[in-house]
């Protein structure tokens, strides 16, 4: 094949690419505008087609090694009813969503309904091939978490395994991808972050920094080198990624509260593997309401509650689904007071309320 022709065909997907990523940024742009006017739908839900995964990131508490993918005509009703509430964006997580083994058909859902759709990977399972069918499902949004630069024992999610998938996306991929590393994990060498952060960058992704955190999703500190390389990292990630959650970060880099109000169970919804909505992945329990009973009555009060584990909260995802909320209604309602009297099904993670309450 002439170099010419080569030259003129690589171009045009890179145009395509762009205009296809464009596309997503306007219907970004849509979903907030409809979040400004109106206050009765989720703006994020978070579904669980599989908790099993192919890591075991020691700090992780979302995943096990043994159950089932969930049906797909099970998380399709899921997605019917999470449109039928009027949500924006819907992003897989697990668990490992790769090891479901119709994820572009739940995919291909997301986008039938008129929603934006996001994946949370581990990219261990990512392949060119794969790259291609994501972009057939309409995928726009991809984060992948990398932890280290060495596989060690904290962590396998290295750049060593997969900077060889990252070049693949590079190459393939008509979603957005973002590139997120943590601080805080135990991992062992914290300049690892700031090594991956620069890589995403070079490859034309973004990339952003979380603060990892306990099982209740609460602060855990961070010692002085890993506050300079949070900084660091906040500085390179400005050059492609908008920094809505900034403001949270630096505070809790700082060991500060942040006085916000968490519109959990409300503007963002977490569902898990048994169906069930949750105020996030790390208060599982709570209000624990099957998602198909669940409508704008429920958003109402939860938009409402405040929740004791906000100050310290690390979720990034919660603090985003939220501000389009900040400047309105104040939340006057207790957490958990005011919930209907429903059955919470057998293993739902449920964590003391004792150890939110003693948070500050």
């Amino acid at each position: 094949m002439p170099a010419a022709f080569q030259a003129l065909t690589k171009r045009i997907k890179v145009k395509r690419r762009k205009w296809k990523q464009f596309c997503t940024t306007i219907r970004e742009w849509k979903m907030v505008a409809k979040a400004l006017v109106s206050r009765d739908h989720p703006i994020l839900a978070h579904i669980i087609p599989t908790r099993r995964c192919n890591l075991a990131c020691t700090y992780c508490n979302e995943y096990d090694d043994f159950s089932d993918p969930i049906p797909t005509d099970v998380i399709c009703e899921r997605l019917d009813r999470l449109a039928d509430l009027g949500t924006a964006i819907v992003t897989i997580s697990g668990g490992e969503p790769l090891m479901h083994p119709e994820l572009e058909v739940v995919i291909a859902r997301i986008r039938q309904r008129g929603m934006l759709t996001g994946l949370i990977s581990n990219g261990y399972l990512m392949s060119r091939k794969r790259i291609q069918s994501l972009n057939a499902a309409g995928l726009e949004h991809l984060q992948i978490s990398i932890d280290n630069v060495e596989p060690d024992d904290v962590s396998k999610k290295s750049l060593k395994v997969l900077d060889k998938k990252l070049g693949y996306l590079a190459e393939l991929a008509d979603f957005k991808v973002n590139i997120n590393s943590v601080l805080g994990s135990g991992v062992q060498d914290p300049y690892d972050a700031l090594l991956i952060g620069r890589r995403a960058v070079e490859l034309g992704f973004t990339c952003t920094v979380g603060i990892i955190h306990d099982g209740a999703g609460a602060l855990k500190p961070l010692a002085e080198r890993e506050k300079e390389i949070f900084y660091q990292l906040t500085d390179l990630g400005k050059k492609g990624y908008p920094q809505v959650n900034q403001y949270f970060q630096e505070n809790l880099v700082k060991g500060k509260p942040n006085g916000w109000r968490c519109r959990a169970g409300a503007r963002y919804l977490y569902i898990c593997e048994d169906g069930l909505v949750h105020y996030c992945s790390q208060q599982r329990g709570y209000p624990g309401i099957p998602l198909e009973q669940y409508g704008v009555e429920d958003i109402r009060r939860e938009y409402l509650t405040e929740k004791p584990c906000a100050p310290h909260c690390t979720i990034s995802c919660v603090h985003q689904a939220s501000m389009a909320d900040f400047w309105r209604a104040p939340q006057n309602l207790e957490a958990f007071a005011d919930l209907p009297s429903r059955p919470v099904k057998t293993g739902s993670k449920r964590p003391p309320m004792e150890d939110l309450l003693q948070l500050e």
